[in-house]
């Protein structure tokens, strides 16, 4: 998309370019189709949005994977039978590879063109927990760095046109007793003596490797190194469809679409209380539609993200045009989240209409980036949000993340409208920007929080707009853009 061309924010005066100095990663040179509307509102851009969403269409033929030796028993290994009805329902020009009824034990399943797995009511996946199912490597990424590493349990690599639907469980089977020792934490089974993704040439040396640009054929893990798998990561695919479906208890990030086009997640359920057991986390993806799904987790229930620090700028693809409708959050460390992988940017992203509600639950709306991402992270809206508990904050966009570099963010273009908080923890709304790089342009329209204990903050803020807003019952007219709010 040209830079003066953006989306128009229906409270800015002036048209704000996408122009940002190469240190700051910007996404400009992208080539992307113009889906600006010329006039204030930005909400008539949702229907722009979801018109160039279509759910894939799939030849009405059945793959039935007992017809392949599936046995749904809980213990023998099928990992071959869906391989064979997959491959199976490709070759004849795709369908649906059917799961009945029972329990059905399995390895890894990888996914590919015209295929929709489809789970009958009654029928539950179970996924092996032995890390060696999850060779040979493959092409994946993690915590936004590519990589050669163990097989999401789900996995489709530049595939079109396929779909997990249904109304079966998936069962990731991760607990304290495989998966999730592997952070190091002994809240989730790690003991002193054990090893985990923290030590010295695991997670920190994948981190090396991508900013010393090491090629991704030569950033080979898995064993020996304890970065745990995703539950599911379609790479580089088109028109991809999860519906009905309920996942639980995965090893760590849960719906990971990376450099996808037209995505639809609706009607799922997403419940799993592990470390890094975000929800749904977007990255590097463009048309995206979440909507009708309940989110239940141990870490961020939507996070938008777009790759990690060198990573994210060389591939330097932004997360965009992501809709948001009608979601429940309970626990989680935020309702809709972007960052902190967020390095080639995001924007024109809008939740509407949405419930959340947890003492688990810390924050409503979060934006967390840093100088080492880098960045540009605009055109933020939200609208019709209910409230009924947050712990730390129901709104807040911190700059200053885990680790500093040279690459300043920018945070700009937020509007959030009609929401209303029972108890709103914390903090109401706190902003916290550079001076060289504030946050800036933030709009609250009709907005009620009560019961938090401190009603603003901001360091470093320019352009902040409050309009029939009201905290802890007090009318808040101006906040002052340089103060901590009393």
């Amino acid at each position: 998309m040209d830079s003066g061309t953006n989306l128009l924010s229906s409270f800015f005066i002036l048209l704000l370019p996408l122009v940002l100095c190469s240190s700051c990663g910007s996404s400009t040179s992208q080539e992307q189709e113009d889906t600006t509307i010329a006039n204030n509102d930005a909400w008539e851009q949702v229907e722009t949005i979801l018109a160039q969403i279509k759910a894939p269409v799939f030849p009405d033929q059945d793959f039935l994977i007992s017809n392949y030796g599936a046995v749904g028993d809980g213990s023998q290994d099928n990992t071959l039978a869906f391989q064979q009805a997959i491959e199976a329902c490709s070759a004849e020009g795709g369908g649906r590879v059917v799961v009945p009824e029972g329990d059905f034990f399995t390895g890894p399943i990888h996914l590919k063109s015209n295929v929709n797995l489809h789970l009958e009511e009654g029928a539950k996946i179970l996924f092996s927990t032995n890390p060696d199912d999850y060779l040979p490597l493959v092409h994946t990424r993690w915590e936004g760095v590519e990589l050669m590493n163990y097989s999401p349990l789900i996995y489709a690599f530049e595939e079109n046109n396929i779909a997990i639907t249904g109304k079966g469980v998936l069962d990731g089977q991760a607990s304290k007793a495989n998966w999730w020792p592997w952070k190091g934490r002994e809240e989730y089974g790690w003991q002193e003596g054990m090893p985990h993704q923290g030590e010295e040439g695991n997670r920190s040396a994948l981190f090396e490797m991508a900013e010393d640009r090491v090629p991704v054929s030569e950033r080979t893990f898995g064993p020996g190194h304890y970065l745990r798998p995703q539950f599911v990561q379609t790479y580089r695919c088109e028109n991809v469809l999860i519906e009905g479906v309920t996942f639980v208890n995965s090893p760590m990030w849960i719906l990971n679409p990376v450099l996808c086009t037209n995505m639809t997640i609706q009607g799922v359920t997403v419940e799993s209380q592990g470390p890094n057991s975000d929800g749904c986390d977007p990255e590097s993806c463009k048309n995206v539609l979440i909507k009708d799904c309940f989110f239940n987790t141990g870490d961020d229930c939507i996070a938008i993200k777009s790759g990690r620090n060198a990573d994210g700028r060389s591939i330097n693809v932004p997360s965009e045009n992501i809709v948001i409708q009608n979601c429940t959050m309970a626990n989680g460390h935020g309702g809709v989240v972007i960052g902190s992988e967020i390095s080639g940017g995001a924007r024109n992203i809008f939740a509407e209409n949405c419930t959340m509600n947890s003492p688990l639950l810390d924050r409503v709306l979060r934006i967390k980036t840093s100088s080492m991402r880098g960045g540009v992270v605009e055109n933020v809206y939200m609208r019709n949000i209910e409230v009924g508990q947050v712990a730390e904050q129901v709104i807040r966009v911190n700059m200053f993340y885990e680790d500093s570099g040279s690459f300043l963010p920018t945070v700009r273009n937020i509007e959030v409208q009609n929401m209303s908080v029972e108890h709103g923890g914390e903090v109401g709304v706190l902003l916290e920007g550079y001076a060289q790089s504030p946050v800036e342009n933030i709009r609250l329209v009709d907005v009620t929080i009560n019961d938090v204990k401190v009603p603003y903050r901001f360091s470093n803020v320019k352009d902040v707009e409050f309009e029939e807003v009201t905290i802890n019952g007090e009318s808040i007219i101006s906040p002052a853009e340089k103060s901590s709010g009393l």
